[in-house]
């Protein structure tokens, strides 16, 4: 990463309006605000680097949104970072329907989760893949609705999942923002290959929805729900973050 002079910036302020300097007033208390970062020390994901230039990211966008950073900005931000660390990273064109990124030639998918029901040991993907016009009509069918599945993730290697938590440590202070990029190992999401898939007929959706549950030891691991509302997508639910790889955690 190249060093930037501070001349070079310092003799640029003067062109800005008092509004614009306002502006980069508050985006340097920003930067200069502390984060508590933490990563796996054996990541091969976060390098001390990245844990600091992503956190920058975060405090960045949130010093313009109360919103938490959503699926096209962490893609974006993902690969503006490895890039500028100098690891080679790009995304495919944005209708892509496989990889989200690709990372020293390894292509990832890459998920999001803020909303108001995150729970803290349990990871949910709201949408995982779109499941289209394909037979849904009766518990048979299910099968082959998993077997698409299992054939989507053959488009990427790894599955990371950006989690949001908006934290209030007392009536106080002002409301913190909690993030931590876990990954979800593919081999675990492929036992799913195993399992049987069970249609919910008491469901007035149509087509009617199906469960495909994972578990070991009795426990389970996750479960892939088929959606049959108007968009008809695939979720996973209840997928134990126990059996999946923290990286990284910024709280600020």
């Amino acid at each position: 990463m190249g060093q930037v002079p501070v001349a070079n910036i310092t003799e640029r302020l003067v062109k800005l309006s008092e509004g614009q300097l306002a502006m980069l007033n508050g985006i340097v208390d920003t930067f200069l605000q502390e984060v508590s970062a933490t990563r796996r020390d054996d990541s091969d994901v976060v390098s001390p680097q990245f844990l600091d230039a992503f956190g920058d990211i975060l405090k960045l966008h949130h010093s313009l949104s109360n919103d938490y950073l959503d699926k096209h900005r962490f893609e974006a931000a993902m690969e503006r970072v490895y890039r500028v660390l100098g690891v080679d990273a790009h995304r495919p064109n944005r209708n892509n329907p496989g990889h989200d990124l690709s990372v020293g030639g390894v292509p990832w998918s890459l998920k999001t989760q803020g909303d108001n029901g995150i729970k803290l040991d349990f990871l949910h993907i709201s949408k995982f893949m779109e499941m289209g016009k394909g037979k849904w009509e009766t518990e048979s069918d299910l099968p082959g609705l998993r077997d698409r599945f299992i054939q989507h993730m053959l488009a990427y290697q790894r599955i990371f999942q950006l989690r949001y938590f908006r934290l209030e440590a007392t009536q106080l202070m002002l409301h913190s923002h909690y993030y931590e990029l876990v990954e979800i190992p593919k081999s675990l999401l492929l036992q799913a290959q195993d399992f049987e898939c069970v249609m919910s007929h008491s469901s007035k959706q149509n087509p009617k929805p199906g469960y495909c549950t994972v578990t070991k030891d009795g426990i389970v691991s996750f479960r892939l729900y088929f959606d049959g509302g108007s968009e008809r997508k695939l979720q996973i639910k209840d997928i134990r973050k126990s059996l999946c790889i923290v990286h990284a955690t910024w709280e600020f």
